[in-house]
């Protein structure tokens, strides 16, 4: 089976991340944890801060693809991660958000992003995470009821990225790369 690593090009201005999708069934396969708000001394608040935690990026996760009768697999080295994170927050995407990669979602904003570089003394150890030094992880706050709704109802559960990548075939056992290639690209940008 075909193994692609998924590329920044940066000659290609269209290249990276251009939005966030909340989804039921992340490909990563990392649910993220809804933030409550805690008690403040001396205020009785119970408000929630809706904001969501987890991780956007996995470095070198290799990620389950099929499209029509072709599976292959599909990763990001830790190099990529790190400047699709980048890029996402100097293009000012952080606003961009989807349900399940269909529907445009107002009141959404990625509040906090950073690249894992210590598992154990990481923001994300301490709220339960157990991930790869490069992972790409993100807060983001819901200004949505909607949206905060289906996730007090579990029908979201992890983020999922939207963008533009050019591919490398790592491992290839098959004669029609290209074929697989083009069809990767249209998957990707949401053609198929």
């Amino acid at each position: 089976m075909n193994i692609i690593e998924l590329l920044i090009d940066e000659k290609n201005p269209l290249s990276g991340i251009d939005a966030v999708s909340i989804v039921h069934d992340p490909a990563i396969e990392e649910n993220f944890i809804a933030l409550k708000k805690h008690e403040v001394e001396l205020k009785q608040i119970d408000s929630e801060k809706r904001i969501l935690m987890g991780a956007a990026l996995i470095p070198n996760k290799q990620i389950y693809r099929k499209n029509k009768d072709e599976e292959f697999y599909v990763f990001f080295s830790e190099k990529t991660v790190r400047r699709a994170s980048e890029l996402f927050l100097q293009k000012s995407n952080q606003n961009n958000a989807t349900m399940e990669h269909e529907k445009q979602l107002t009141g959404m904003t990625v509040v906090e992003s950073w690249i894992i570089e210590d598992k154990k003394m990481d923001k994300s150890a301490k709220y339960g995470f157990d991930l790869p030094v490069g992972t790409w992880m993100i807060s983001m706050k819901v200004e949505n009821d909607e949206v905060w709704k289906d996730v007090k109802d579990e029908k979201i559960k992890g983020f999922s990225i939207e963008g533009y990548f050019a591919d490398k075939i790592q491992n290839s056992s098959s004669v029609e790369n290209n074929e697989i290639i083009n069809q990767l690209k249209k998957l990707l940008n949401g053609e198929i």
